[in-house]
C-alpha cells in the first residue's frame, strides 16, 4: 500500500515542535511535508518583551521535507519578532501544492489565523481530510459572552471542516467538547517537548551542579526556587518575589534562594525589591538559550511558574524532566494534567501571595518529600511525550482514512 501523504500547516517553524516533525516523516507508512507561513524564528531575530536577539540554538528544519509558502501579507523587515495574527503571515500556494502531491490528510496547527480557514476550505474542496490542533480552553484567554456566542458560531462552521481534532491535554478536550465536537472526533496529541533530550542534558549538567552554585554564591544544602519565563506582568515574577519573601526567613525552609532566568522589562522592579530582602537572597540569571536551560533546571529544588494565564506553559514539561517538583498557578493549561498536588508539586489561586507562600513552605519544607516530588515529576512526564503525539495522530489519520493506516 502507497504511504499515507500527510501535509502540515503552522505559522512558523516553533523549536519544541522539530523534534516531533521529524519523529512523523521517520514513520515507514507517511509521507511528511510542513508547509511554513513565515520562516523569520530560522535567522536570528530580535524579541520585543525580552529586547533581546533571539537565535536558535536547536535544528528548526532538519530531518523533514518543508516549504515556506509564499505571502500576500507585505514581508516585514528581516531581523524581527514577526507579528502574528489574524492576517499575518497570509500565505498562498498551498491549494497549488495540495493538487499537486495528492495529499491524503492535512493537519494544521492554529485556527486563530485567516490563511488557516482559506487551507481548511482548499482541502474540503479536494476531498483532503483535515485534522486540527489548536491551544485554546476555557481558561486560556477572557471571553465576554458575547464572544461565546460568537465561538458558538465559529465552531459550528468549524465543524464542517474539521474531520478530527487534536488534544493537547485534558482542557483542550474539554473545550472542544463545549463547543459541540464529539469526543469520538478527539485524539490526545499532547504538548511535549523533546523528553530525552532535556532529560540528558539535565542529568549531564548534575555533574557540575556543585561548580554552577559557587559560581553563583549558592552554598551547599541551600535549596533553589527557579522561576524561568519572561520577565513581564503577566508571567507574576513579582508575585512570586513577594511570596518568597514571606518564607525565605523561615528555618523551616534552610535559607533559600530564588533564582530568575528570563529578561524583561520588569527585571529593574524587581531587583530593586530583591534588594530588600539581602544580598544574598535572589539571583538574576539573566535570558538563556535552550541548550543552556537544562542546567538551570538542574540548579532547581523547585520550579515555581506564577502566571496570570498561559495556555500550556512547557517550561513545566521541561524541568519535570530534569526531575523537579513544580508549582503552577491555577490557571496554567499544563497544571491539571502534569501537577498532581502533594505528589510531584502544588497548585495555587491566581495572584493569591498568600496561597503561594503557603505552596511554598509545604513544598520545601520537608527536604526527603521534596526529592520524592521530583522522582515523581520524572515518572509522569515520561508519558507525556513525543511517542504519546504519534500515537495520537496515527490514531486519528486512521479515524478519518480507515484502512490507509494502522493506529
Amino acid at each position: 500500500m502507497a504511504k499515507l501523504k500527510l501535509a502540515y500547516l503552522v505559522t512558523h517553524p516553533i523549536p519544541y515542535q522539530a523534534p516531533l516533525l521529524r519523529l512523523v516523516a521517520q514513520q515507514p507508512d507517511i509521507d511528511f511535508t510542513a508547509f511554513f507561513g513565515t520562516d523569520f524564528t530560522t535567522r536570528p531575530f530580535v524579541a520585543g518583551e525580552f529586547g533581546q536577539r533571539i537565535v536558535w540554538d536547536v535544528p528548526l528544519l532538519e530531518g523533514y521535507r518543508s516549504h515556506v509558502l509564499p505571502r500576500l501579507d507585505p514581508q516585514p523587515p528581516p531581523g524581527i519578532l514577526e507579528p502574528l495574527d489574524l492576517w499575518r503571515p497570509f500565505s498562498r500556494g498551498l491549494a497549488k501544492a495540495l493538487d499537486a502531491e495528492k495529499f491524503d490528510a492535512l493537519w494544521i496547527h492554529g485556527y486563530a489565523h485567516a490563511s488557516h480557514w482559506t487551507a481548511m476550505l482548499s482541502a474540503k474542496r479536494r476531498g483532503v481530510k483535515v485534522l486540527l490542533r489548536d491551544e485554546a480552553h476555557a481558561i486560556s484567554a477572557t471571553r465576554s459572552p458575547a464572544k461565546q456566542l460568537a465561538k458558538r458560531a465559529f465552531f459550528a462552521a468549524l465543524r464542517m471542516g474539521v474531520d478530527a481534532y487534536l488534544a493537547i491535554g485534558a482542557l483542550n478536550r474539554a473545550y472542544y467538547r463545549s463547543y459541540g465536537v464529539a469526543d469520538s472526533d478527539i485524539f490526545t496529541v499532547p504538548y511535549a517537548v523533546d523528553n530525552d533530550r532535556f532529560a540528558a542534558q539535565a542529568a549531564t549538567a548534575s555533574a557540575s551542579r556543585d561548580a554552577f552554585k559557587r559560581q553563583l554564591g549558592i552554598a551547599p544544602g541551600r535549596p533553589v526556587v527557579l522561576f524561568c519565563a519572561k520577565l513581564i506582568e503577566r508571567k507574576r515574577p513579582g508575585l512570586l518575589m513577594r511570596a518568597f519573601a514571606r518564607i525565605a526567613s523561615d528555618r523551616n525552609m534552610r535559607n533559600p534562594v530564588l533564582a530568575f532566568v528570563g529578561d524583561g522589562p520588569q527585571r529593574a522592579e524587581l531587583e530593586a525589591a530583591a534588594s530588600a530582602l539581602g544580598p544574598d537572597a535572589v539571583r538574576f540569571l539573566g535570558f538563556k538559550s535552550q541548550n543552556e536551560l537544562p542546567a538551570c533546571y538542574d540548579l532547581a529544588d523547585v520550579f515555581v511558574l506564577p502566571s496570570g494565564q498561559e495556555a500550556w506553559g512547557l517550561v513545566v514539561n521541561e524541568v519535570m524532566c530534569a526531575g523537579k517538583a513544580v508549582i503552577c498557578s491555577d490557571q496554567i493549561g499544563a497544571a491539571p494534567d502534569l501537577v498532581h498536588p502533594g505528589r510531584n508539586g502544588a497548585i495555587f489561586r491566581t495572584d493569591d501571595e498568600e496561597d503561594l507562600a503557603r505552596a511554598l513552605a509545604d513544598v520545601l519544607g520537608d527536604e526527603t518529600r521534596l526529592a520524592k516530588m521530583g522522582e515523581e515529576s520524572r515518572a509522569i512526564i515520561a508519558h507525556w511525550s513525543f511517542a504519546e503525539d504519534v500515537a495520537g495522530l496515527r490514531a486519528a489519520l486512521a479515524h478519518v482514512l480507515p484502512g490507509r493506516i494502522a493506529p
